[in-house]
């Protein structure tokens, strides 16, 4: 079943769910996963997205993101300009991604201390988002529960450490997907909460043995 929302898409700016709302949560979701203040975007688009981006505002709603603006912001229809402002190096490509879903974006951030991420996803209609790649690992992330990532060696008895402090805080995992590229090297771990987890949780989850990385991102809502 669908709710209203499904239907009639969310409260935002702009013409076009898909086009404007789905493309700020995309660039927002960016921006958490990259974790401090980006300094470069470098945009490829894809489908529709590379057809009508301009027309449609989806450049203006994909930097209103990466900027950390809301579906809702007024600030969206200025956001090149504000981006400009704030010092953020803005490019876009157009590409072809066979079989691809048709409103993809590929987004790679570069942040104030060098730190890089980069996020493959899609718009999949009335605002909501699939996120399919971080960094290099098949994911599967919609943005709409808060998760918690860690980035670990691929060894036996890392998951279970980390499940177990969850567990023992309380927090409810709803989705979980660990990722690796190659047996024994390094591996995601991406689970998403019933709740946002405390900072402690995270601590104890980066404090792990193997664990070399972990962070949490609230839902983009």
């Amino acid at each position: 079943m669908h709710n209203v929302f499904d239907i009639v898409g969310p409260v935002m700016i702009g013409p076009s769910s898909s086009h404007t709302a789905g493309a700020v949560r995309l660039g927002l979701m960016a921006r958490q996963v990259l974790g401090e203040v980006p300094v470069r975007a470098d945009i490829e688009l894809a489908g529709s997205f590379a057809q009508t981006y301009r027309g449609h505002g989806t450049d203006k709603a994909l930097v209103a993101g990466i900027l950390g603006f809301r579906q809702d912001d007024e600030r969206i229809r200025d956001a090149l300009a504000i981006a400009a402002r704030q010092g953020l190096d803005v490019r876009f490509q157009t590409v072809q991604l066979p079989d691809a879903h048709p409103n993809t974006a590929i987004i790679r951030l570069i942040g104030v201390t060098g730190r890089l991420a980069r996020i493959r996803g899609a718009s999949v209609g009335g605002g909501n988002i699939l996120v399919s790649n971080i960094d290099g690992y098949e994911v599967e992330l919609s943005g709409a529960y808060p998760a918690l990532i860690a980035i670990h060696r691929d060894r036996p008895g890392v998951v279970a450490q980390v499940t177990q402090i969850l567990s023992r805080y309380e927090v409810n995992i709803a989705f979980m997907r660990v990722s690796r590229q190659n047996r024994g090297e390094t591996a995601m771990m991406i689970m998403e909460l019933d709740d946002v987890p405390a900072d402690e949780v995270v601590e104890e989850c980066q404090e792990v043995c193997d664990v070399e990385h972990a962070f949490s991102i609230p839902p983009i809502g």
